[in-house]
Formats: structure tokens, sequence, C-alpha cells
């Protein structure tokens, strides 16, 4: 802990602001920190940050072991799987001492021979496409938000960002050449698609509110102020993306709420002609869209909250030409399907976890596809989907595996033979046996009854005694599921003796569209109640101690953090709130904030409804911060976050540090502010790897688990333990 003299931490000035709707009168002394250019404003940003270095002085040792620890385990210099696109291989390769990676691609010389994965050699005939570390030149921050190549692979579209604030800048290139043929279209949102003989292309435009509302055609080499407006979306609850169907024949452009949606297809060969609607939106109805040659597939959800697959004409233009080919079973929610020449792959949720079936072609069938076989995999927990696969005409199939004891994992499927052949597993090197590690799924039972999946990951050599120090992390929103995946930074909590656990709370999507609804709305307190609940398993159960457990969540996530402290601050020791939704009644009263309107369809619309007002103020992190004790908290913000405004953290600190009755010297309150970044943090992977072993290194020190343990030898694993069945890997 830090010497007994403490530095004094910083105190935000109030000023008086009111707030009143439905008769409620609320007096917000800290909405003043709201402007990102006022100096005062910066200035306490950066005062926080120099008081959240000064509490954590002492941790320096602890976050240099844990950053080494991470580097140590990464084979820095690597390349990933070639994937085949027409006359090329496409991969992409990092280095090791450079941020960001590279992408490049070599020619096809045997369509059957993938270039063989090699880490420190650079293939021959590179061509390198995109070299992030150059691309970002000085930039503090670097991002892509558009890589997409021309159907004829002559051109490259690049879309980056060197704020944060998510807005891209395009340079188009000939791939032949090198020549730059565009440069002059900025402040586009995500995505950009060619025509079919790559001379168009489409892009987004976003509104003042960060939301795309506009799709623009431009013809490449051609003054942008020439460009074209294909569609403005005035529904301020739509958003707007664009895509291209597997064979490049198509160009989708999709248009969603948080409820319904709509999809129109323009084919790529004439760019300058009309969208056509496979389906006008119905309120309530989503839907999404696979061409398959000769018909379309469609995800959807009219008759079915956990949605059905269904068929229609390749020109449909109407729900009435929708035609059943799949129903969900019980405990399954259907997610997406994509089509290829020989099969068809539904991904889906099943029992909880993520899932695919296959479809094979069978034209005798009315709907073309014969009895759907579901893909086998015999770990508990884990998270599977498809990979990267670009062409119609494959034979087998890239899948990614992965779990919270197995690495991510990328298998060939022979489609004719069932085979599967593991291609590359994410290297783990260094001084770890990944045999020292086990997984398992919990359930707790929430306050009305309902079984909550909990799913946790820990060291072998651990008993449910009751001793250890534990981290529970949960997000519950959107109908986003925290779904297991491997993480060798993890690793450095778990070999200090850290349970870390996952609660799949009410308002993901983990077990089917009801889990999500039932945790939206004004069923919102269900999220929190739930994490509660969850937190006293593990705690019941023995695998953590009641004073050592610590709470994780990020964004929405980060929401459901300062609820939790505010319901039960007592079942924790230490929280960290990323990117905090904090203040969401402010946000979601105020329209003219980036993103309000379309959150209306997830949290309901207090401006207009006066019982959804009271449900949120009852339930808002900054609203309710109450005279106790709460765990040391450290939350952390972004100062170019367009999501989710860095105002919400300070102003929820700075109410913190007047309120709360903690100990400062153990129980510290600390803000820590990106100056150069965006809603994901800092980029760049060794920037990335920094900010989680300062973030861990705080967490750690609260949960007085700073040590390693020594390794497991597996004679020497407790017995409660023992008990678990060997971890089971991929059928391979």
């Amino acid at each position: 802990m830090p010497s007994t003299t403490l530095p004094t931490p910083p105190v935000a000035a109030t000023r008086a602001h009111v707030r009143e709707h439905h008769g409620d009168r609320v007096d917000d002394a800290y909405e003043w920190l709201r402007d990102g250019d006022d100096p005062e404003v910066v200035g306490l940003l950066e005062a926080e940050n120099a008081y959240a270095d000064a509490r954590t002085e002492h941790l320096k040792p602890l976050r240099d072991s844990i950053f080494g620890e991470i580097r140590s385990r990464v084979l820095e210099t690597d390349l990933s799987v070639p994937v085949r696109s027409g006359p090329w291989w496409y991969y992409s390769r990092t280095v090791e001492g450079q941020q960001y990676p590279i992408q490049a691609r070599v020619p096809v010389a045997d369509a059957a021979v993938r270039p063989v994965v090699v880490p420190d050699r650079v293939p021959d005939g590179e061509q390198v496409l995109v070299d992030g570390n150059v691309e970002a030149g000085d930039s503090e921050f670097f991002s892509i938000g558009a890589l997409t190549v021309s159907p004829d692979h002559t051109r490259l579209a690049l879309a980056t960002d060197a704020t944060g604030d998510e807005r891209f800048d395009l340079v188009i290139r000939d791939l032949t050449t090198g020549e730059t043929l565009d440069e002059g279209i900025t402040g586009i949102g995500y995505g950009v698609e060619f025509s079919l003989d790559g001379g168009t292309v489409f892009y987004t435009r976003l509104d003042d509110a960060w939301r795309p509302h506009q799709l623009w055609r431009h013809r490449v080499g051609g003054d942008p102020a020439e460009d074209v407006l294909v569609h403005e979306e005035t529904d301020e609850r739509f958003w707007m993306g664009i895509g291209t169907s597997r064979d490049d024949r198509w160009i989708i452009f999709s248009l969603g709420s948080k409820t319904t949606s709509e999809v129109r297809l323009l084919d790529a060969a004439t760019p300058e002609a009309d969208f056509r609607v496979v389906a006008a939106r119905r309120d309530g109805v989503e839907y999404d869209v696979e061409p398959a040659e000769d018909r379309l597939l469609i995800v959807h959800n009219t008759d079915n909250p956990d949605s059905d697959l269904a068929w229609a004409p390749l020109d449909a233009t109407s729900h009435d030409q929708w035609q059943p080919l799949l129903r969900a079973g019980t405990g399954e929610r259907f997610l997406g399907v994509d089509a290829f020449d020989d099969v068809a792959v539904l991904s889906l949720r099943r029992d909880g976890l993520t899932a695919l079936s296959l479809l094979a072609v069978d034209p005798s069938a009315e709907s073309g596809y014969a009895t759907p076989v579901p893909v086998g995999f015999d770990e508990p927990i884990y998270s599977v989907g498809l990979g990267d696969n670009r062409e119609r005409d494959q034979s087998a199939l890239q899948l990614v595996f992965e779990s919270f004891v197995t690495p991510r994992t990328v298998l060939e499927l022979d489609l004719s033979s069932g085979e599967r052949t593991v291609l590359k597993q994410q290297p783990v090197i260094g001084d770890v046996d990944l045999s020292d590690y086990v997984q398992r799924r919990e359930w707790a039972t929430a306050e009305d009854g309902t079984r909550v999946p909990i799913s946790v990951v820990h060291r072998a050599d651990l008993a449910p005694d009751g001793t250890h120090p534990g981290l529970l992390t949960a997000y519950g929103a959107y109908e986003y599921s925290s779904d297991p995946y491997f993480s060798v930074a993890r690793l450095s909590l778990l070999d200090r003796g850290v349970v870390h656990a996952t609660a799949h709370v009410r308002g993901g999507g983990e077990m089917g569209r009801h889990w999500y609804d039932d945790g939206k709305l004004l069923a919102k307190p269900h999220t929190f109640s739930d994490t509660v609940a969850c937190a006293d398993r593990l705690v019941e159960l023995g695998w953590v101690a009641g004073d050592r457990l610590g709470l994780e969540g990020g964004s929405a996530g980060g929401l459901l953090v300062g609820a939790v402290l505010n319901l039960a601050p007592d079942r924790f020791r230490v929280a960290h709130a990323a990117v905090p939704f904090v203040d969401a009644l402010t946000t979601i009263l105020r329209p003219d904030l980036p993103l309000t309107v379309g959150e209306w369809e997830e949290w309901g619309n207090p401006l207009e409804d006066p019982e959804v007002y009271a449900v949120m103020k009852a339930y808002t992190p900054y609203e309710n911060v109450a005279p106790r004790d709460y765990p040391a908290i450290l939350a952390t913000t972004s100062l170019h976050d367009t999501r989710v405004f860095f105002t919400e953290a300070v102003k929820w600190v700075s109410r913190l540090r007047a309120t709360v009755t903690n100990d400062e010297a153990t129980r510290p309150i600390l803000l820590r502010t990106e100056m150069a970044a965006g809603h994901g943090g800092r980029s760049g992977r060794y920037a990335a790897w920094e900010q989680v072993a300062w973030e861990w290194a705080f967490v750690l020190d609260q949960l007085g688990a700073t040590s390693r343990l020594p390794r497991v030898h597996e004679d020497e694993r407790a017995g409660g333990a023992a008990e678990e069945p060997a971890r089971d890997r991929p059928e391979v």
C-alpha cells in the first residue's frame, strides 16, 4: 500500500444546474464537466491522471511485471492463416517491436496448396497492402474503419482514424502501380465497398450524433463534391451499414434500429441503379439476408423471438415471399447464415453457448437444403464461429474455436469427409503450461428464481476453500453475449490465484431473446440483481473469499458496475469501471447528444414516459451514490470517446469523492483518462498491454494478490480441483 503521506485528490468545482422532468427537480452540480475543449475541464482530467499516478506509484514494479509476463507469452513476430480470395492469398502478420499488424498478400500458385505459415520469414512474392505502423506515423492513436480490396483485386480502399472519434478518412490506391487514386473523402463511417468493376465505391457519413445516416456513391478518381447521395435515413433510431455478398455479385445495404431492420440489395455490376428493398421495415421485425446463388436465405424473428431460417426468391421484395426452411428448437437462438456452393452454415446459440449447424445443398428439396447437421465440440464452455471464408466454392471451411483454456484455434473442416485439421493455434510461449488451468460452468439463482449461468476459470490447484481472490466480470445489455475467450493477459491474474468469473446476466443474449428482453427497458434492474446473485454464489461455493472479490465491466458493463456498487457495495473489495455509462439518465434525457434517440429502444424514453424516468433514476449510478463505504474504485475513460463521453466518468468520480465514506488510504477512488484514444482505449498492442497492466495492478493490489503462485504440478493439485475432468479439446 502507499505511504501514510497521501497526495490530495482533485476536487471538482460545483456549479448550479437544474434538471426538471415529470415534476422531479434535480440539482446536477457537475453537469458543467461536459466540454472536452474547456481548459478547466482538461485541467481537471490531467489533475486526476496525476493523482492516479501518484496513488499507484508503488505499483510500478507490479505493472512492469504484468507487462513483461504478457509480452513473454506472445509470439511477437507471427503470421495469420492465409485465406484465398481470387488469385491471391491474403493474411496479416506482426513484427516484434511494432504496434500494428501488416496486411499483405501473395499470389496463388496452387489453390490446393496453402502457403506455409512461418512467423519469422516474409513469404515469397509478398505485396504489402497496409503497414499499420507506417500509416499511423507519429499519431498516438490509429485504427482502421475499412480495408477493402476491389473484386478484381487491383484497388484498395483504406479508411483510418487518428483520434479515436470513429470518423475515418478514406484513401483509394491502385495496387498495381501504387498510385493514390483518391484521398479527398474525410469524416466517413465504418465500411467502404466497391462496385464489381472497382470503379465506384459506396460509403456512409455520420450526423452530429455520430449515427451513420447517409449512404453515398463515389466514382473513383472523381471529385468528391460530385458524389451522389443514395439514401438518407431520417428515422433517428436507425443506423446503416454496407457490405457485399461473398461472390461480390451483390452490394448489401442494411438499416436497423434495436428492434427493426430493413435490407436492400444492388447488383454490383450496375452501381448507378437503385437498391431494391428485400422486405420493407415492419416494426419489431429483424432480419438478415444472405444471397445464395438463385435464392435468398433469411434469418428473421417474424413469428419467433428466437428467429427462424427462411428462403425466398432472389428477386424478393416482400415478407410474403419468405418460405420456412428451419425453425429454432428449444434452447436455440438463430443468429445468421452463410451460403457456399455446397453448404449453408447456420450460426446460432444453443443452451447458452455458440454453435454451428451445416445444411448441405440438396437440389431435390424445395428449400434447396438438407436437414441440418450440428458441428460438435466437447469442452464444457467455449466459443465457436465461422472463420475467414471468402470464396463460395470452398470444399473446406475455416472455423474458429476457443475457450478460457484453449487458445484461439483455426480449424479446417472438410465438407466431404467431415475431417477437421488444425491450421493454426494461437501460440502461447514462455513458462506456460495450459493444463495448469481449468474452467467450469456454475449457476446462481436470482432473487426471482431465475437460474443465471456463470463461466469460471482458475488454477487447477485451487480448492473451493473460501480463501481465494476473485474477479467477476459482466456486461448485460444490447443482447451482447459475453462468451468465453482465451487471453494470455488473463493468465497473469490466474497465476496470482485469482478466480476469474463471467456472469451471464439478463440483458445479454446468452440464453436466447427472452434473456435480453428480461434485462432491458423496465426490466433493466434484473441485470444488476443477477450480478449480485452471481457474486454471492461464488462466495457460497467457496471459490472466492467474501472480502476478496472484485467487479469489472466496460461501457454498458460500466453502468452495471456502478449500479451494483450502489445496490450492494459490501460485496466487493475493488471495482474497475471502463468507459462507464454511469450517467445514463442525463444522457438518455438529451436527444441532442450522440446516440441517444437510438438508445430509447434499449433503455426506454424517460422524456415521454414517467415510469421509465422513475426506473432509470432508481438505478442510474450517478443518481444514487450514497454516503456509505464503497469498494476501491478505478474509473477509466477516453477523451475522444464518442459512444460514452468522458463526462460520465468524471461526473461520477466527482460525486463519489464528495459523498462516500471510504478510507481514502485503503480504498481510493481514481479516475484515469486516455487523452488520445476512443471507446476502445489505447491503440497498438504494446500500448494496450500497458493499459491492461496498469488497471490490473490496481485490482490485484486491492485484492491482496500481487505475488505469483508456484507452478502447478500434477501430483500437488488439490483434491477438490482434481475431481474436475481432464480438459477436453476440439475434435481434430
